[in-house]
């Protein structure tokens, strides 16, 4: 995947002067306002019913919609800083003119899609709200903020196509365009759904031209998508192409987007993303570092062993962003090789392939997203990756101690003050799992009560107890985070606009059935499941894989007689070693640039580690009991 990144000079001149600079402080405060909300409101829920054994009044409601604000205020800071997430195959295009057009012509189809969803957005709030009350506040007036935001997303892609003279008029006219093509919800906006005659029958032609278009265009947008379109345009672009050509009405991609936004499962997204930027901004990954190596470095391979951890426990909050990389790919490699003495080979490929280690412990947003995204039981899942996670650490550390024999790395004396200066240092970032998996296992704390104590934790740990992060940095860690809250929010609200076209079609049912006919051995098809997962895991950033393609992956496993546990399990297993498979896994460009490498070069330094992540693959997928067993006790 690709978030592209401006020069933070281009992006001040998009603020044309002072006003411009103002309005997009007014926004960045408006988005940290509504993430700090969506803490301090569980939390004070679980403290109410904890002391007073009552609730806090409309809680969950306000909370739902405060997720719905701050995913659109942090879709449309993506959209200005240019980071939304999209395929990476545009990097390929060789000349700086051939980029550059691709970047023109995504931005007027994004800008004409998202016209087109801020309009019928706008139908839904007049016709589709009920109108019911939030807390004190109407519905309607959290709503707004879905044409309001997409309006503004569609000028900001209209601008960011750099063109200037008379080229101007391309973006005006992707505008204008985007509002020609509403006209049947500007019409349903304006009239209800007693239309006049003459609306009518102009809003009919209009379904009857989608209708005879669909084939070429949804062409068309799939090639979009592959030079670089942000993947939540191209989707949101699909629903609507498919929905007015089956006759269906455009503003229930809006309607989509409010309950995706409104749905209380994802709200732990944003606030487990903000403990994995408070955890990587911080010393807390140094601090870590010193605990482990002085526990394990006495043993055969022990800054192995405590190398290996320290990513599993970063991964497990922060995602598959590639933060633990970037956070702790210098210290760990100045420890390896420097320190240690470990060839710059093995201790690139070992940082490289533990970037994504612990995407399988909680609490792993793509597991919580697997859960939403699949129905599944989100506390199943999270039990059913503790075996699977496991055997993939070992797998590491064993193939680090035997490299170290084999290689003759000395080990160091154990020195018990150094180990208990070290665990004083760290316990409370060491203690934040344990606090997380306790009470969300007791059933003490529901999952978004667990995320908003969790980021109210490492908020008081490292700005006022470790004072790592300063007062004057807060707010910037906030905005460090906003693009992954917004990139992924943005991909999950037009995914389920998508996702409910699809499976309205029984387009899932049928490949399944087909699927059956065509290939009748279970253990076929998961061979072929592993192998098609390992390309969407080279190509996509894992949030949007599991979004995109694991709606489509569900019927299939069903129809196979597949655990959904199991099936979760394999899903984000083979999305993990995917980041590391040539010749476009994130996790290989990242390490490229993080240790000064040739892409090639990280190649052959991983390979051997891809093939111990395979072997795993292998057991995970062909012995469903290591992913099933724990779910039989609860």
């Amino acid at each position: 995947m690709a978030r592209e990144k401006k020069p933070e000079e281009s992006r001040k001149e998009d603020a044309k002067g002072g006003i411009g600079i103002f309005l997009y402080r007014i926004e960045n405060i408006l988005c940290v306002i509504s993430l700090v909300s969506l803490a301090l409101l569980p939390a004070a829920e679980a403290a109410a019913r904890l002391f007073f054994r009552s609730g806090v009044p409309a809680s969950s409601g306000l909370v739902a919609h405060l997720l719905l604000a701050g995913g659109l205020l942090a879709g449309m800071i993506t959209t200005r800083n240019n980071e939304h997430l999209s395929i990476a195959l545009v990097q390929y295009f060789s000349g700086e003119t051939v980029k550059r057009r691709l970047r023109i012509f995504s931005g007027l189809l994004s800008a004409f899609v998202a016209a087109v969803i801020a309009w019928s957005a706008l139908s839904f709030v007049k016709i589709g709200l009920q109108g019911r009350m939030i807390g004190f506040i109407p519905d309607r007036v959290f709503a707004f903020v879905i044409p309001l935001g997409f309006g503004i997303i569609a000028i900001r892609f209209a601008r960011r196509t750099g063109l200037k003279g008379w080229k101007k008029i391309f973006p005006v006219l992707a505008l204008l365009f985007g509002t020609a093509a509403s006209f049947p919800v500007i019409a349903k906006f304006i009239w209800g759904f007693d239309l006049p005659d003459g609306v009518f029958d102009l809003c009919d032609k209009l379904y009857l031209l989608a209708y005879y278009a669909k084939i070429p265009l949804v062409i068309f947008l799939l090639v979009a998508a592959l030079g670089g379109t942000p993947l939540f345009v191209v989707m949101g672009g699909l629903a609507l192409l498919l929905l007015e050509a089956s006759g269906g009405e455009m503003d229930s991609v809006a309607s989509d987007i409010y309950s995706a936004l409104t749905n209380s499962n994802i709200i732990a997204i944003p606030l487990f993303t903000l403990v994995g930027f408070f955890l990587s901004e911080s010393k807390a990954g140094e601090r870590l570092v010193y605990t482990f190596r002085s526990l394990f470095s006495w043993l055969p391979g022990g800054i192995i062993i405590a190398a290996v951890i320290i990513c599993a426990f970063f991964t497990s909050f922060t995602g598959a962003s590639g933060v633990t990389i970037l956070a702790l790919g210098g210290i760990l490699y100045t420890i390896l090789s420097e320190h240690m003495k470990y060839p710059e080979k093995f201790s690139i490929g070992l940082l490289t392939s533990t970037g994504s280690i612990g995407l399988l412990f909680p609490p792993s947003l793509p597991i919580i997203l697997v859960g939403a995204a699949s129905m599944t039981n989100i506390f199943h899942l999270f039990l059913g990756g503790l075996f699977p996670g496991l055997i993939l650490v070992a797998a590491v550390i064993i193939f680090g101690i035997i490299a170290s024999v084999r290689i003759k790395i000395p080990v160091e004396k154990f020195d018990g003050r150094k180990a208990l200066s070290g665990l004083k240092g760290s316990a409370l970032e060491i203690l934040l799992p344990f606090f997380l998996i306790t009470g969300y296992f007791t059933g003490s704390l529901s999952l978004v009560e667990i995320g908003a104590t969790g980021a109210i934790y490492i908020f008081i740990v490292e700005v006022l107890i470790h004072r790592d992060i300063k007062a004057a940095d807060i707010f910037g860690v906030f905005i460090k985070a906003v693009p992954i809250i917004g990139g992924v929010l943005s991909i999950l609200a037009l995914s389920k606009a998508l996702s409910y076209y699809i499976v309205d079609t029984q387009a899932p049912a049928n490949l399944a059935k087909w699927m059956q006919s065509a290939i009748t051995s279970k253990y076929v098809f998961l061979l072929l499941l592993n192998l098609a997962l390992l390309v969407v895991g080279c190509l996509m950033d894992i949030f949007s894989a599991i979004l995109i393609v694991l709606p489509l992956v569900v019927p299939l496993g069903q129809a196979y007689g597949i655990d959904p546990v199991h099936l979760g399990i394999i899903f984000i297993t083979n999305l993990e070693v995917g980041f590391l498979t040539p010749p476009v896994g994130l996790n290989l460009f990242l390490a490229s640039y993080r240790f000064n490498k040739s892409f090639v070069d990280i190649c052959r330094y991983v390979f051997p580690f891809l093939l111990i992540q395979l072997v795993v693959v292998a057991l995970v997928t062909y012995v469903p009991w290591l992913s099933t067993y724990l779910t039989r006790f609860f």
